[in-house]
């Protein structure tokens, strides 16, 4: 498990040790800067230059996380919908040019905007289409926020069809917005199509980013559910203290 799981663990550029961290433990960084699609545009060569410099401290090795704010793939206005394609092929065109073949995508829902059997239609659509002009080999990785359960995204994984849609499991979104259902039961559902996960911890409150160890979410077992039931994801640590987080993985087997 050490020697596979190593290579597959990324620390997310929201903790400011992050580069310097992957670099001591041999890990790969989650490209955060540009979560805000603004930064692609206002000062772009700044941000740019300061992601080139971690991915040079880090090594290279990079998943990206694609803008989110206000888009959605489903968006029922088409103003809206064609601003989501644009950025997230803006997106995918610049997370290729930093090395990255594995993007991170919001899925866009909203409760009470959006009815679900026309969400999983819409959203779909839009990934079946966005698809067929992606490079072979670039990976999709669809996460939850709002999202009480996690059969929407699992059922929109499955209609699509095509091994570079997979989801991302964000657990402390999942701990948050679940309802009717257990984290062990939304980890099960989503084990069979889940091609990444962002790992942080919460007390079910708010979306607070805590450490791994810091909440109601058995973390070790999470690890080892994906470490042997999952050869092909990958898990990006989604804290504030990228050297804490390589220490309790460490600590536990798996680095």
């Amino acid at each position: 498990m050490k020697d596979s799981l190593k290579d597959r663990i990324y620390l997310s550029t929201i903790a400011p040790d992050a580069a310097k961290t992957a670099r001591d433990w041999g890990l790969g960084i989650e490209i955060a800067e540009f979560c805000t699609a603004s930064n692609m545009d206002t000062e772009f060569d700044v941000w740019d230059g300061k992601v080139r410099e971690k991915l040079e401290l880090a090594g290279g090795r990079c998943v990206f996380h694609a803008p989110f704010n206000e888009l959605c793939p489903a968006a029922i206005d088409p103003l809206v919908l064609d601003v989501t394609k644009k950025r997230y092929r803006a997106a995918m065109e610049l997370a290729l040019s930093y090395g990255a073949r594995r993007m991170v995508v919001h899925s866009g829902y909203m409760p009470f905007v959006y009815f679900p059997e026309y969400f999983i239609e819409r959203s779909a659509a839009f990934w079946a289409e966005f698809l067929a002009e992606t490079p072979p080999g670039f990976t999709l990785l669809l996460e939850n926020v709002l999202e009480s359960a996690p059969d929407m995204l699992c059922e929109i994984v499955r209609r699509v069809g095509d091994e570079r849609l997979r989801l991302c499991l964000d657990t402390g979104h999942a701990m948050m917005m679940k309802k009717g259902i257990s984290f062990e039961d939304w980890l099960e559902q989503a084990l069979p199509y889940l091609g990444h996960a962002h790992l942080h911890n919460n007390d079910g409150t708010s979306d607070s980013h805590s450490a791994l160890d810091e909440g109601l979410i058995d973390m070790e077992h999470v690890v080892e559910a994906i470490a042997s039931r999952c050869p092909g994801a990958t898990i990006t640590i989604e804290t504030r203290e990228g050297g804490r987080a390589a220490l309790w993985l460490s600590e536990r087997g798996f680095l």
